[in-house]
């Protein structure tokens, strides 16, 4: 049966066969553990609770309400069904012109109307993951590379790499400023790929952060337009978080910055973006490419033609996205809504003296846990990842998995459940941590984090706790940490 199987997959192809999918990551594995023992509060209370998945739920509510107040923008309700045959036969690449009206509609408006974009120039594709892998088709050749910051999304070197041969290179940020990008670290990045021959073709970064949960300023966004146009290479901009920001300043897009800055070459921008998170459509498959190079938008274009989005979700989502007075609200309740799940889960953590990089968007938050391992090293981050998955029963993200340069970090997604859920999830914790007596002082040992020594305060935890000791999202990891030089 084995060797059957060896010699069915030998008359496949290289590409299909190959593991570039990235399954045997810990980052689906997780997925995997969930799928075989779902949680669920009835039917099976013990199980694992999925905080691996970046899904938006927190305003299906009013998702819902739009809908039954607006029958016929679905062409599958009596009220709608008089556009049902013209959409059915539709099947035009370029997208019906009201949806991609409403789409870049919408892309302003998330932005704060600071910048417009333009219609013709959005591309449509089957979800984020389509459109990245439609801007590497067009940018690179097999061989060819990207550079990306650390952390990143680990679906990135599926879609990017998996069927186009494209390398994607490492950047490494640390903690010891916030993971924030460096000029050292670009250009080391850069002349090691140079060194082992590897043309570079692009920089491509997640703004607002996947898994961090923060967004970059201004004077780093500058200095990126800066460093491609001398490079000569592009910039592929991922803004599927653009609307997930929850407080802090505002937000700004690349579509900002290039206004700004007059010697930018615009044939070196394009920006991804989805409908996944920021409205919680995952589903639909809304993924686009936006390009200020004419001839990627019309490269992409006729590439669409594999990853198309059904007329019939256009004709439902032109109808909502233009509704102006329902958009904005939406976007500010969700930000609300976001703000107050992860706020609830950070400030529960903190109780028990986990902490988290601080972050201001997204639908999770880099925890870090570094303290916990037994040892500063991956194999040790797996076997307490494992501990996670197996005795506390929740599925959250080993940073290993995204390519994280130091080990003892976590992603955790909150926005995916309700607030029982999110509770059961937050007395597991607690639970685990109390019980295995983790915080006390008798069972600790000093602890590494940024080069630095520390040791566990001899306070009392109820008063290592108030407020205005540290705040609870404090990247120098919880209240009951003191740095010694």
């Amino acid at each position: 049966m084995e060797v059957a199987m060896k010699n069915t997959q030998n008359m496949l192809s290289k590409i299909a066969t190959n593991d570039g999918h990235g399954e045997n990551s810990p980052y689906f594995d997780g997925w995997k553990a969930y799928d075989a023992n779902p949680f669920h509060s009835q039917h099976n209370p013990a199980g694992v609770i999925q905080m691996g998945l970046a899904e938006n739920m927190l305003c299906f509510d009013l998702i819902q309400e739009w809908i039954q107040a607006n029958p016929t923008a679905s062409i599958c309700t009596p009220q709608g069904a008089s556009d049902f045959k013209e959409t059915a036969i539709f099947q035009d690449y370029h997208g019906l012109p009201e949806f991609r009206n409403s789409i870049a509609n919408f892309m302003s408006r998330v932005r704060g109307n600071r910048v417009t974009f333009d219609p013709d120039r959005i591309v449509m594709s089957g979800g984020a993951t389509g459109a990245h892998e439609t801007l590497a088709f067009c940018l690179a050749n097999p061989g060819e590379a990207f550079l990306v910051p650390t952390p990143y999304y680990p679906g990135f070197d599926r879609d990017l790499g998996w069927r186009t041969g494209v390398k994607l290179l490492p950047v490494v940020c640390e903690s010891s400023n916030n993971f924030k990008i460096t000029s050292e670290a670009l250009e080391t990045a850069y002349e090691k790929a140079k060194l082992a021959n590897i043309k570079v073709k692009g920089l491509l970064i997640t703004n607002p952060s996947n898994p961090l949960g923060t967004f970059l300023d201004r004077e780093t966004l500058k200095y990126l337009v800066t460093f491609i146009t001398d490079k000569n290479i592009h910039l592929i901009c991922d803004e599927i978080y653009a609307g997930t920001v929850t407080k802090g300043d505002e937000f700004i897009s690349i579509a900002e910055i290039i206004k700004e800055e007059p010697k930018c070459n615009l044939d070196l921008i394009h920006i991804v973006y989805s409908l996944s998170k920021d409205m919680g459509f995952p589903g639909f498959r809304v993924g686009i490419v936006y390009s200020y190079n004419n001839n990627v938008v019309n490269i992409a274009r006729k590439m669409s033609s594999f990853g198309l989005v059904s007329t019939q979700t256009q004709h439902m989502l032109a109808s909502m996205l233009s509704d102006n007075k329902f958009v904005d609200n939406f976007i500010s309740e969700s930000r609300i809504r976001l703000a107050h799940r992860h706020d609830m889960f950070t400030r529960g953590l903190a109780q028990v003296g986990i902490g988290s990089l601080e972050s201001n968007a997204g639908l999770f938050f880099w925890m870090d846990l570094r303290r916990f391992l037994k040892e500063p090293t991956f194999e040790s981050e797996m076997t307490f990842w494992r501990t996670i998955i197996g005795d506390i029963k929740l599925n959250v993200s080993p940073g290993s998995s995204f390519h994280c340069s130091e080990p003892g970090w976590f992603r955790v997604c909150f926005a995916n459940m309700d607030d029982e859920t999110t509770m059961i999830a937050l007395r597991r914790i607690k639970t685990f941590v109390l019980k295995n007596k983790m915080l006390e002082i008798k069972t600790m040992r000093p602890c590494w984090q940024n080069n630095q020594h520390f040791r566990l305060s001899s306070r009392r935890l109820d008063d290592m706790l108030t407020p205005h000791r540290m705040s609870p999202h404090s990247p120098l990891a919880s209240p009951l940490v003191r740095a010694h030089n």
